[in-house]
């Protein structure tokens, strides 16, 4: 088959196999893609066609064929959908942070709030006492300790480790 005789063919043919997928269920707009897709393909194996007389069977085949497996491949990537919002808006962070701060000391109750519940870095805190940074980090760690040692001395419910 000559290049002129595929590209009249074609010509006579595309709106055909769009009617043809169509028919078969398929929307519109991907049996364009899937018919052009198909002639293109059919272009490509022409040396496979025996008969040039069944050449619009042919590429209706190779166009429902490739629908298929279009079809068939988006099944297996199917998004997963959330049902509400996947983040939790209420902070119980916070909530547990209180509850620790509650059994603390005094001084621990304002080193602890000022770095967990403010969101202050060692070094801003540091700088408002006029420490070190290591002395804050040392005094975090014991005002943690302490608050562990509450927090399992007195039984308390079970708190997330912010503290």
């Amino acid at each position: 088959m000559s290049r002129e005789d595929f590209a009249s063919a074609y010509c006579q043919g595309f709106k055909l196999t769009v009617r043809f997928l169509i028919s078969r269920g398929v929307p519109a707009d991907a049996a364009e893609e899937t018919a052009q897709a198909a002639w293109v393909r059919g272009w490509e194996r022409l040396y496979q066609l025996r008969d040039e007389s069944l050449l619009l069977t042919w590429a209706n085949s190779i166009a429902i064929n490739l629908y298929r497996t279009r079809a068939s491949q988006e099944k297996k990537h199917v998004p997963l959908v959330s049902e509400g919002p996947l983040t939790q808006t209420t902070n119980t962070d916070a909530m547990d942070a209180r509850k620790i701060l509650s059994l603390c000391r005094r001084p621990d109750r304002r080193l602890l709030a000022s770095y967990y519940l403010d969101g202050r870095r060692t070094e801003e805190i540091a700088d408002g006492e006029g420490l070190s940074e290591t002395a804050i980090r040392i005094r975090l760690m014991r005002a943690r300790r302490y608050a562990q040692q509450q927090i399992v001395s007195t039984g308390a419910s079970q708190v997330a480790p912010a503290a």
